[in-house]
């Protein structure tokens, strides 16, 4: 490869997150709209449901619902969103130095979302020269919804999306550029309709290039919706998962796509799918990780915690609690970073698997500390130096 640099390029979801915090979740007004049966179209806690959907689901347009939830409160934060978008401008600010590039492919509407989004992007490193807004369409955004006192004080998040531009973005817009790349990343591609469906295309196209490839997944109401308890499709074939170097799941994701009753049964489908490597989170409980080698060491199927001075920190001192929007973005973004940093420094089936978790472990544990995913540093190197200390922490912690 002719760069000298080592480049990330990544796409898939990304959009404008509307925070709205504290947000009952048990309160009349929520549940008058909460899901019946899986797909129905109704709210649920942790969970993404199209707009139109929930229109379908209520019987009345989304601004009346909005108004029935939320009444007269103006949004708390105005962020950044998307499990692309926020997981690369996370990776760029900790791999802000020389000797990195981070780059998102993407679309967006021309209004007045775009230009606050690009004005956010452009406070970051992130290199954005290919994040277009040319479509006729709304650019795409979300109305978070945040209860922090949810499932006793862990907090928990209901995302309400607006696919709006991102139905316009095709493979064909991936330029050249895209594929000459150390590391690709695919980012929530289940809000990226068009993507989603060609993902295996592009995987092998990655491949081709001796990329590195990382999935990162968000939950898929599109296919839940069309095919009600059938498993989520997220490669043509079950031999394509080993396409992917490495692969980042919520729980409920890795159940919903493998199409398993339990974890264990999970785990045991994506290790045998031909993944070089998978890790599947679960909120403030313990994650798995797992590594076939080929790009990480191998290594046998591990349960992590998550950061105990996180949690310390957030009961100790109420007032820095934010929210949990964007921690599992961010935790994308720490893997990729991580990924890397080994990438300059070590062969590929050499890489350390924990200490890729421990950096996704402090990013996600970080993003805790602030409402929304995407966190504008006051000077270079302080997101970096921060999420440092919490990772060195978490790899005391565990004994590493």
């Amino acid at each position: 490869m002719k760069q000298k640099k080592i480049i990330i390029s990544g796409t898939g979801c990304a959009l404008a997150d509307f925070v709205y915090n504290r947000i009952s979740f048990h309160s009349p007004e929520f549940n008058k709209y909460l899901s019946k049966k899986a797909g129905d179209g109704g709210l649920s806690p942790g969970k993404l449901v199209f707009t139109e959907e929930l229109e379908k689901f209520a019987g009345k347009p989304y601004a009346e619902i909005f108004t029935d939830i939320i009444g007269s409160k103006t949004h708390d934060a105005f962020n950044v969103g998307g499990p692309s978008l926020v997981s690369l401008i996370h990776a760029s600010q900790l791999l802000e130095e020389e000797g990195f590039e981070v780059k998102f492919y993407g679309i967006a509407g021309n209004d007045e979302t775009a230009a606050r989004i690009l004005k956010m992007i452009h406070q970051t490193p992130l290199n954005s020269k290919y994040y277009h807004v040319t479509s006729p369409r709304e650019t795409p955004f979300t109305d978070v919804l945040s209860d922090p006192d949810y499932e006793n004080g862990h907090g928990e998040r209901t995302f309400i999306n607006n696919i709006g531009a991102a139905w316009d973005y095709t493979p064909e817009q991936l330029t050249r550029d895209f594929f000459d790349s150390h590391i690709v990343a695919f980012g929530g591609t289940a809000l990226v309709p068009q993507i989603h469906d060609n993902l295996t295309v592009l995987l092998e196209q990655a491949k081709k290039n001796n990329c590195i490839t990382l999935v990162n997944t968000v939950f898929d109401f599109r296919n839940e919706k069309n095919n009600p308890g059938n498993p989520w499709p997220l490669v043509n074939h079950y031999e394509n998962f080993g396409l992917i170097d490495v692969l980042i799941m919520d729980r409920e994701e890795a159940l919903k796509i493998s199409g398993c009753k339990t974890m264990g049964e999970a785990s045991g489908f994506f290790a045998a799918s031909g993944v070089s490597s998978f890790i599947i989170t679960n909120g403030a409980d313990t994650l798995t990780a797992w590594s076939r080698g080929g790009l990480f060491e191998k290594t046998e199927l591990l349960s992590l915690p998550v950061s105990e001075n996180v949690r310390d920190e957030l009961k100790s001192n109420p007032t820095r609690k934010g929210d949990t929007t964007g921690c599992g973005d961010n935790f994308a973004g720490g893997i990729l970073a991580s990924i890397a940093y080994q990438l300059r420094n070590k062969e590929k089936g050499h890489f350390d698997l924990i200490d890729a978790v421990s950096w996704g472990v402090a990013s996600g544990g970080f993003c805790c500390f602030s409402v929304g995913g995407t966190y504008l540093e006051n000077t270079p190197g302080e997101k970096r130096k921060a999420v440092q200390l919490l990772q060195k922490e978490y790899l005391t912690q565990v004994g590493y």
